[in-house]
């Protein structure tokens, strides 16, 4: 599976949004993160529906809603409503997780399903088709995660199942390499693009690093 980057707009200047977010897009970022926190499930608060909708009308990428959110059924048709294309909810939140994830495809939506550092990869196992803890940017990397992205990979490889591995939380230059040898495929990274200097460059050296990686995979 090719190697795509997600740039989270949590790090980037909200009062230059859509601009930050095309020049992370033409620097080679194929899919735009939005994180969604509701103060409640995690301990940060941020965007909402109204700025996926703004976004819509000015990016054309792809815009991945990540729900870190309690009672995320409630939103789920309101995001797909306002533009969202794919939506990811928390395994940890959702009761019925299967009933969840049919809810956000019935709604012409790609699911997808997030666990914390503290949640074993096994509680995944019914439901297949993080690496920090969620709710800040820029924290560092949880070294461990990586034995759930090879476990998970692992698991696709034995079911012959084609999902694909998301990391979102401490992606940068320093830890990509790592994540991609590991076995993810789709990498979100918003301090590592928005935190500093040009976003198109980083966006595009973070790429090269990551692709690079696959070439020393196992």
């Amino acid at each position: 599976m090719p190697i795509e980057l997600a740039p989270s707009i949590l790090s980037a200047n909200f009062a230059n949004l859509a601009a930050d977010a095309q020049q992370a897009l033409d620097g080679g970022g194929t899919v735009l993160h939005v994180d969604v926190m509701d103060g409640h499930f995690v301990p940060n608060i941020t965007i909402g529906p109204p700025v996926v909708k703004w976004l819509r009308k000015f990016i054309k990428a792809p815009l991945d809603c990540h729900l870190m959110i309690e009672n995320p059924d409630l939103f789920i048709p309101e995001f797909a409503e306002v533009g969202a294309d794919w939506i990811s909810v928390h395994q940890e939140a959702c009761v019925h997780l299967d009933r969840t994830l049919h809810l956000i495809a019935s709604h012409n939506c790609k699911p997808g399903v997030v666990i914390n550092p503290a949640t074993p990869v096994e509680t995944l196992t019914e439901v297949l088709d993080m690496s920090v803890n969620p709710g800040f940017g820029g924290q560092k990397f949880i070294t461990n995660s990586l034995n759930k992205i090879a476990a998970l990979a692992r698991l696709r490889a034995e079911r012959k199942l084609h999902f694909r591995i998301e990391v979102d939380g401490g992606v940068d230059l320093d830890t990509v390499g790592d994540v991609v040898k590991a076995g993810a495929e789709l990498l979100v990274a918003g301090n590592a693009v928005f935190g500093h200097g040009d976003i198109r460059t980083n966006a595009a050296q973070l790429l090269e690093v990551a692709r690079a990686a696959t070439l020393t995979r196992a």
